[in-house]
């Protein structure tokens, strides 16, 4: 039984906030902010990645649960292959920074799929195994929060957090 839009409005905000709220740890906009390009490629010393090796992965996996979402065709990438960038420095400024504004386009598309009264954010999705919308906001933005705590992370263990 679908519910009425105004009943569902508190949700569908709730959601669109999540992707984007820093209510209770640093948002992507912080963890992004002011990281000298020639600290971007470092792996602090125990970790596994570096800045960019965070923000590309950011993306990709945002990109691809929004692909998932919209996208009747779709196509599962490969785990981890598809979802890391091999190298950890981004290969030029304009790479960090389309990666940076792809993230943002995306998360906004996300938002807006969050408000968009026509999707049934509880049914599952067409073409998935069991998926539904509302999971797939759930999870974009848990795994964000998760990856950008990592980012703070690697910031602070190269001296560059506040």
């Amino acid at each position: 039984m679908t519910r009425p839009a105004a009943e569902d409005a508190p949700y569908r905000e709730l959601l669109a906030r999540m992707l984007a709220w820093a209510d209770a740890h640093a948002g992507f906009e912080a963890a992004v902010a002011n990281i000298p390009a020639n600290l971007r490629a470092n792996q602090p010393p125990g970790l596994p990645y570096s800045a960019w090796q965070l923000v590309e992965h950011l993306r990709i996996t945002q990109h691809d649960i929004l692909d998932f979402c919209r996208n009747p065709d779709y196509k599962e990438l490969e785990w981890p292959k598809d979802y890391w960038p091999a190298s950890p420095a981004p290969p030029s400024e304009a790479a960090w920074n389309e990666s940076i504004d792809t993230f943002r386009r995306d998360r906004e598309a996300l938002q807006k799929l969050a408000a968009d009264t026509t999707v049934d954010l509880p049914a599952r999705i067409p073409h998935g195994s069991g998926q539904t919308y509302a999971r797939e906001l759930v999870l974009v933005a848990d795994h964000t929060s998760y990856h950008v705590g990592q980012l703070v992370l690697v910031r602070r263990l190269l001296g560059i957090w506040k």
